[in-house]
């Protein structure tokens, strides 16, 4: 029989059940493009291909994409009214922000057509 999860962290160190509940902390502020925009905006897929002015497949497939430009995913999260940074940790030092590849969405500003870069 299925124990309940609630029961299986009840039986666990404290310490372990402190690590469970980092993580399914963690977990939750982990989400792929797709559930991005389902959660933290109210956009539809629909939504995106008009604001986008692509197809829906075009909207589809760039949510389940796993490998794109930087520039194309900076344009996106603008254009579903997101602020995209990258941060890099590297052990044994303090977390740094990455300004470099920011001009990124300046120049998407300036060429208005972030839009049509995202479908790409």
């Amino acid at each position: 029989m299925a124990k309940q999860f609630k029961t299986l962290v009840a039986r666990m160190a404290p310490e372990a059940q402190k690590q469970v509940k980092a993580r399914g902390e963690a977990m939750l502020l982990e989400l792929n493009l797709q559930e991005l925009r389902q959660r933290l905006t109210e956009l539809t897929q629909e939504d995106v291909v008009h604001l986008l002015d692509v197809t829906q497949e075009v909207v589809s497939k760039f949510d389940r994409r796993g490998d794109m430009l930087l520039s194309t995913l900076y344009a996106y999260i603008r254009d579903l009214g997101g602020e995209l940074e990258i941060r890099a940790r590297v052990p044994g030092h303090k977390e740094v922000r990455i300004t470099q590849l920011e001009h990124l969405v300046l120049l998407a500003d300036l060429t208005h057509e972030p839009s049509k870069q995202a479908a790409g």
